[in-house]
């Protein structure tokens, strides 16, 4: 059982790193959130996994380790309010860029250079 955890953890983790390599914005949303779900399993199993032992509850002899099963909970709220706010930055940057891409000039490279003139214009106004 641990070595089909363990190497179905590394998959997830192997998927995570390509999708975070991608150039569009959602596959590397996607990729950094299978990623940490794949870091999440990895503390997880760190606990020990085991079907004789219970959480709490026992004779005491055997025990599962309730430590790595506290960490993984707050990572879990970390992770869901780093998607969160990754989410909310792309789509910013989409309407700002016009473009879903990560350096911005991919499919909307017009329109990313005009709102860079526009901002240096802005700025000389400014000054």
């Amino acid at each position: 059982m641990e070595v089909l955890f363990s190497g179905m953890v590394g998959l997830m983790a192997a998927s995570g790193l390509f999708l975070l390599l991608r150039g569009r914005t959602f596959p590397v949303v996607l990729g950094l959130t299978l990623f940490s779900y794949a870091g999440n399993l990895f503390l997880f199993a760190m606990g020990r996994l085991s079907r004789q032992a219970s959480s709490i509850v026992g004779d005491g002899r055997v025990m599962v380790d309730p430590i790595p099963q506290s960490l993984v909970l707050t990572a879990i709220v970390i992770g869901f309010a780093m998607t969160a706010f990754v989410i909310i930055l792309a789509i910013r940057a989409r309407g700002d860029l016009g473009s879903d891409h990560v350096n911005g000039r991919r499919q909307g490279e017009r329109k990313a250079r005009q709102t860079l003139r526009d901002i240096d214009a802005r700025w000389e106004e400014h000054s």
